[in-house]
């Protein structure tokens, strides 16, 4: 089993990244699954907070509140969203080989997520000024700024265009390979 979280701020590529690398994946005859760490705040926006689920529209304020105020500081649930996310891959892991998380945003996600899974390989996707529509408040919220402080990436990847980004997942993913090029 083989897992990949990629990490960056909002509108950095990640969702694009692994959307290709799942395709690049499964046309090699892997089974791939694209996962979030934020899932069941979604599921509480769209099944209790009348969110459409447009993701164009998603509702940033409210994932932030909820996500960090309540669950994590008000209810004391720490790790809350990365138990969810493990309960996923333990029964996925039945029917994938390759899982590619694409909302890594906190360190402690980060160093919970690499003790459980050790062979993780976690990649910081870097889009400089890219204006990513969010409020002042939205950019300085944790979720936006923590990630800056983590020095134990094992890819740091510049988005400076989409065949770049592409690029840069082929050269990851063939670094990821074995002789016989197998994912290790």
């Amino acid at each position: 089993m083989k897992i990949y979280l990629l990490a960056g701020k909002a509108g950095c590529g990640k969702d694009m990244m692994g959307r290709y690398m799942k395709t690049q994946y499964d046309y090699a005859g892997y089974n791939t699954c694209i996962l979030h760490i934020t899932t069941p705040l979604y599921e509480y926006a769209k099944n209790y907070f009348s969110w459409d689920g447009n993701m164009a529209e998603k509702p940033r304020e409210f994932l932030q509140e909820m996500g960090i105020e309540i669950i994590q500081k008000q209810l004391g649930k720490k790790f809350f969203l990365i138990n969810r996310l493990c309960e996923d891959i333990d029964i996925l892991k039945n029917f994938f080989d390759i899982f590619i998380i694409t909302d890594g945003r906190l360190l402690f996600e980060f160093e919970e997520l690499k003790k459980r899974f050790p062979n993780m390989k976690i990649i910081h996707i870097i889009r400089e000024n890219y204006d990513n529509k969010l409020t002042e408040d939205e950019k300085r919220h944790v979720t936006e700024i923590e990630m800056d402080d983590y020095q134990d990436y094992d890819y740091v990847v510049r988005n400076t265009s989409k065949e770049r980004l592409y690029l840069e997942a082929d050269r990851i993913m063939k670094a990821e390979e074995n002789e016989e090029g197998e994912v290790l």
